[in-house]
């Protein structure tokens, strides 16, 4: 899977990402952190485990190989799986967490109604992304030939993700924003407002509704 084998092939690199713009990546956690619930949750496409270990989520779903044995170093119960066909029954998780993940998946809307099917009823999830209209957005699709993961990614703005969330069933939307500068230039952590269309990194937190 064309996805997948970035991940498989450069695990070192990707964990230098967060080493290298630690500021940056603390700022994204800030961000999601103010978006997740108490509860049992799972984080679909959990990598390594940057996100899930910090937030206490002891559950999660990845595909690559190297990511979730990293992940399961940490102490996280990883299951390999992708978000399209999740391994898990029906109602068994509180929240659902995605984290810089739907950019990589093949069908968002499949992942998307895997993730509503697992959810118990009112259960939220949680997406965290770089907003394609955003200046970071913009630049990672120019550049995306240059970075053996980007090049595979689909981006999305934050009104086609609230869109096929609605369509999915999903409501009382929720938005924390972040990143306002290139990360490179961030030197200390950056300040979470509420709503969209400032910062690139975006998390939008939604409520499972009865359809």
């Amino acid at each position: 899977m064309a996805k997948t084998e970035p991940f498989d092939k450069f695990p070192d690199r990707y964990e230098l990402w967060f080493e290298r713009y630690h500021y940056t990546y603390l700022s994204e956690l800030e961000a999601v952190k103010k978006a997740v619930p108490e509860g049992k949750g799972i984080e679909i496409g959990v990598g390594s485990g940057r996100f899930a270990a910090p937030l206490y989520i002891r559950y999660g779903v990845e595909p690559s190989l190297k990511m979730a044995k990293i992940a399961k170093e940490k102490g996280i119960y990883v299951v390999r799986g992708v978000a399209e066909y999740l391994p898990i029954k029906n109602f068994s998780f509180d929240f659902v967490l995605f984290v810089t993940t739907i950019c990589f998946v093949d069908d968002i809307k499949k992942s998307f109604e895997e993730s509503f099917r697992i959810l118990k009823p009112y259960g939220k999830i949680i997406i965290g992304f770089i907003d394609k209209n955003s200046p970071l957005g913009v630049f990672y699709q120019k550049n995306r030939e240059k970075n053996p993961f980007y090049r595979y990614a689909t981006f999305f703005s934050t009104e086609e993700v609230l869109n096929l969330l609605q369509k999915t069933g999903f409501g009382n939307f929720k938005f924390f924003q972040t990143v306002f500068d290139f990360p490179e230039k961030i030197s200390k952590v950056q300040t979470v407002k509420e709503g969209y269309g400032e910062g690139s990194f975006v998390v939008v937190t939604a409520e499972k509704i009865d359809r």
